[in-house]
């Protein structure tokens, strides 16, 4: 995982973290007891840059760390964007776009600052994905967003794999 951060790091982009599975499946591994890490689906990188909002700007991102590691499956996504993606107001900083995830085990994330020391964004706190409790972020309780949160959390069908996780509708 340092290594994966690291490599972001080399890209200096604005206000840059990574989030979601990241850092709840390796909880989640590491409480059910895995000894060995569940794959990824992908390496959720984000960051923050309002000067430029073209997602072929994000792909450059994506290939210079395909050029450092072409193993990962990263995904870079600039969240001076994303608001759009459900009609939210535009998000202020990444940590803004990461209290506006769909759920509160995934609206979490991480980064080396200039001395290498790991940072945690968790706008909501560690609990739900300590309790591995699985709750839609304020923003997606509304009636109008709460399907995505209910179609994610079916599709991801997490309790398959981690046991203990509790879904919460």
């Amino acid at each position: 995982m340092m290594d994966i951060l690291k490599a972001v790091q080399k890209l200096e982009l604005s206000d840059a973290w990574i989030c979601a599975g990241f850092i709840r499946s390796k909880i989640w591994d590491t409480l059910h007891d895995f000894s060995v890490r569940t794959k990824l689906n992908d390496i959720d990188v984000i960051y923050y840059d309002p000067s430029n909002i073209e997602e072929e700007q994000e792909k450059k991102y994506e290939r210079i760390l395909n050029g450092l590691d072409s193993t990962l499956p990263w995904s870079v996504k600039n969240q001076a964007r994303m608001h759009v993606l459900n009609n939210f107001t535009p998000y202020t900083s990444s940590t803004d776009g990461i209290a506006h995830f769909p759920e509160t085990v995934t609206a979490l994330g991480v980064r080396l600052d200039e001395q290498r020391k790991l940072l945690l964004a968790a706008p909501y706190g560690v609990r739900d994905v300590l309790e591995m409790e699985v709750f839609p972020t304020p923003a997606f309780q509304e009636s109008a967003l709460k399907q995505i949160y209910l179609d994610r959390v079916t599709q991801k069908n997490w309790p398959a794999l981690w046991k203990k996780v509790k879904i919460f509708r």
